[in-house]
């Protein structure tokens, strides 16, 4: 296989960018809500921690997979 000339872009760069960027959005939209509320509700439980954390890791692995750093187990470079 070919590798892209420097001025084309890969072909899924822009769907994995776009992909990962609501990701990003919407964890923070989320924590800013969940947070408040378990203040609010229940402050001597930090329930929170657990979802953001949770939600944190597949977060970082979305991260990894819109750099391109699985690629090399696909084949594809």
């Amino acid at each position: 296989m070919s590798e892209p000339e420097s001025g084309e872009a890969e072909p899924n760069a822009g769907k994995r960018s776009r992909s990962f960027k609501i990701h990003l959005v919407a964890y923070f939209l989320v924590m800013t809500m969940i947070v408040p509320v378990n203040l609010l509700v229940t402050p001597e439980t930090p329930w929170f921690v657990w979802p953001m954390v949770g939600w944190g890791g597949i977060l970082a692995i979305h991260t990894a997979w819109a750099m391109g750093l699985f690629d090399i187990l696909s084949g594809d470079k």
